[in-house]
Formats: structure tokens, C-alpha cells, sequence
């Protein structure tokens, strides 16, 4: 299996705080899974998308975060990247609309 890339390696560190994010390669790309659950990906461009639902897609949409084709996953906001403090309300409305999708 490949190795992470930096990229790839930097967005971990990122969300750290969340617990333990498991990368998965998956469609050229990686899954990012917490508890089994998955929350993100990264493309094979290397762009950061977060699971969105009716909660917290219009957060996304309001920053002009784009979506993975017709998956339901926007783009991390500029900025998100830069540290924890930025990346937690994001991440961790993706990890809420994970589990919201996982119940239906």
C-alpha cells in the first residue's frame, strides 16, 4: 500500500485532537476514518473535502466551498489548513455529519 504523502501527513497531524484518524487509500485518493466512520477525503489532486449534510453544508457553501462531484463532501475553507483552532468546528461537523448519515 502507498505511503501517505506530506500532504496527506500534514492533515493527519492537523486532526490530531479528533482521536485516531486512520487513513484509507481509496479511488487514487485517501478516506479519512474516525471510529470507523468516514468523515473526509483527499483527492489525488490533494484537496481536503469534509462530510456535509442539511446541518452544516451551508457553513461550506457560505466560505464558496465546492463539492467532490456529486458526493456530499465540500472542500475544507481556506485557512482551515492552518491549525487545529481553525480546522475543529469543521472537522468535527463533519464528523457529526457522518454519524447523522450512518443512522438513516
Amino acid at each position: 500500500m502507498a505511503e501517505p504523502s506530506a500532504f496527506v501527513t500534514s492533515v493527519l497531524t492537523i486532526m490530531t485532537p479528533l482521536g485516531d484518524v486512520q487513513p484509507k487509500r481509496m479511488f487514487g485518493g485517501w478516506g479519512l476514518f474516525l471510529e470507523g466512520n468516514m468523515f473526509a477525503l483527499i483527492n489525488k489532486g490533494e484537496e481536503l473535502f469534509l462530510k456535509a449534510d442539511d446541518e452544516n453544508k451551508d457553513a461550506f457553501i457560505a466560505e464558496g466551498s465546492g463539492t467532490h462531484g456529486k458526493m456530499p463532501y465540500y472542500t475544507a475553507p481556506a485557512g482551515a489548513l492552518d491549525s487545529w483552532k481553525n480546522m475543529q468546528n469543521w472537522a468535527e461537523g463533519a464528523v457529526a455529519a457522518s454519524l447523522r448519515a450512518k443512522k438513516k
